[in-house]
């Protein structure tokens, strides 16, 4: 067996904590060599916390540690410059969403180490066992040819991933993709947030985005995310997916079979630890009309889906670091994701339809 591949975080918030769980959790995968602040007083907490030596710089961490790659989980106005100093000295990066603030930040990363090849970017949406279950099903041409995709559970540059993926894009699509959007305010209790309940049900003004968006060929996403939707359980997370033949909606499958033959079934989750199972309780797999579709690569670390997402990233990104496995999210479809996410909310801004036109990044998604 190899050594396990080694890595370094620069930043230390919330997203980086995933990462350090995670590879404690798989150590003879990945193993944690050293993270990175800004600040002296956070260095010595950081290295107690995570049990590595912690660095200023990057080029000290770089020149000390060797890492096989590097995560950086940092504000997105100082990324760029922290993901070009990686490159400049040869180290592969996985960027934690997104890659920079705005358009001309994108111009400018891209211009800097689009060519390198040695960016990719964490996003993890697809990867979790229901989004992963259903882009297998629409791979397999379920339900025929995917046309349209209908996104309400996570916001900006995820849920146009989710949408690109769904509808075959990712690699392969970059534009120009119309846009058109709204905001609306209405009252809202919002009784969860990240750190849990709030014990507060006062109803508040709450803004929803919707979004319409053209990615041309006849394929199309609807967008529908309302503040805090991704803690907030008095909004459902749904998807609908639709195709030539039929459609899924969240867990429901419905398609033409045959020969006035339309039916309906269901992605069944195998959840282990219910009742009298005492293998622990975890998730094991999902199946559709009798097949296990998605086994979880992670199984008998209890993780949640999160987790298993941000795993499979992991792991996926340490082969791709070794040249032991292909690109798992490049740079490009990062770019692009946020760049049309960008163009929602101008259209929302400005009441006019906007035109996310092809940017440099372009040419490695044709």
């Amino acid at each position: 067996m190899s050594s396990p591949a080694t890595f370094a975080i620069v930043g230390s918030g919330w997203r980086s904590e995933f990462f350090v769980r995670l590879a404690q959790m798989l150590p003879e995968e990945l193993t944690l060599v050293a993270g990175v602040v800004r600040r002296p007083e956070a260095a010595e907490e950081v290295a107690k916390r995570w049990s590595v030596p912690t660095y200023l710089s990057v080029d000290e961490m770089v020149a000390k540690q060797h890492p096989t790659f590097v995560i950086t989980s940092v504000p997105r106005g100082v990324n760029p410059e922290i993901i070009s100093t990686l490159v400049a000295s040869r180290t592969p990066v996985l960027s934690e969403t997104p890659p920079a603030s705005d358009l001309d930040g994108m111009r400018r990363l891209w211009a800097d180490v689009g060519s390198s090849g040695l960016v990719q970017v964490a996003e993890q949406y697809l990867l979790l066992p229901g989004h992963a279950t259903r882009l297998a099903l629409v791979r397999q041409g379920a339900i025929g040819q995917c046309t349209s995709v209908q996104v309400s559970s996570t916001h900006d540059y995820h849920a146009v991933s989710m949408m690109r993926g769904f509808l075959g894009l990712l690699g392969a699509g970059a534009g120009p993709v119309r846009v058109q959007a709204g905001r609306f305010e209405a009252p809202m209790a919002d009784p969860l947030h990240r750190d849990g309940w709030t014990d507060d049900d006062t109803v508040k003004p709450t803004e929803t985005l919707i979004g319409l968006i053209d990615f041309g060929d006849g394929r199309s996403g609807v967008y529908d995310f309302t503040d805090n939707q991704w803690h907030n359980q008095l909004r459902a997370r749904r998807i609908v997916i639709r195709g030539s033949h039929g459609e899924i909606q969240d867990d429901t499958v419905l398609r033409l079979a045959g020969p006035r033959a339309i039916v309906r079934s269901s992605i069944q989750r195998y959840q282990l630890g219910y009742d009298l199972n005492l293998d622990g309780y975890d998730t094991e797999h999902l199946s559709w009309n009798g097949e296990v579709v998605w086994r979880n690569p992670l199984l008998g670390l209890r993780l949640m889906d999160e987790e298993i997402a941000i795993g499979t990233m992991l792991r996926a990104n340490a082969a791709w670091a070794r040249d032991e496995g292909p690109a798992p999210y490049p740079l490009a479809d990062a770019c692009q994701d946020h760049h049309v996410a960008l163009a929602m909310h101008d259209a929302a801004r400005t009441g006019a339809a906007v035109t996310a036109e092809v940017e440099p990044w372009g040419g490695a998604l044709s």
